[in-house]
């Protein structure tokens, strides 16, 4: 499975920046784009891995559920 590089916007917009048999590759990637933008507030790079494009953007958009805590009380 392929591992896909997207810029996700605000409002849930996605841009497929690229795609890369291996994570190394992606993680490289995603990094240099990273710093070559770094004043564009809201605006994330994510790298993901999924069977297709459309897999990749479906888990994108998933609303999950936030990590329980610990017992801080």
């Amino acid at each position: 499975m392929p591992y896909f590089l997207y810029r996700v916007k605000p409002f849930a917009q996605l841009e497929a920046l690229a795609q890369y048999s291996t994570f190394a590759e992606a993680s490289r990637q995603a990094k240099a784009v990273r710093a070559a933008t770094p004043g564009e507030p809201g605006r994330r790079v994510r790298v993901i891995f999924a069977d297709n494009a459309l897999q990749a953007e479906d888990l994108l958009l998933q609303v999950r559920d936030p990590v329980p805590g610990g017992e801080d009380d």
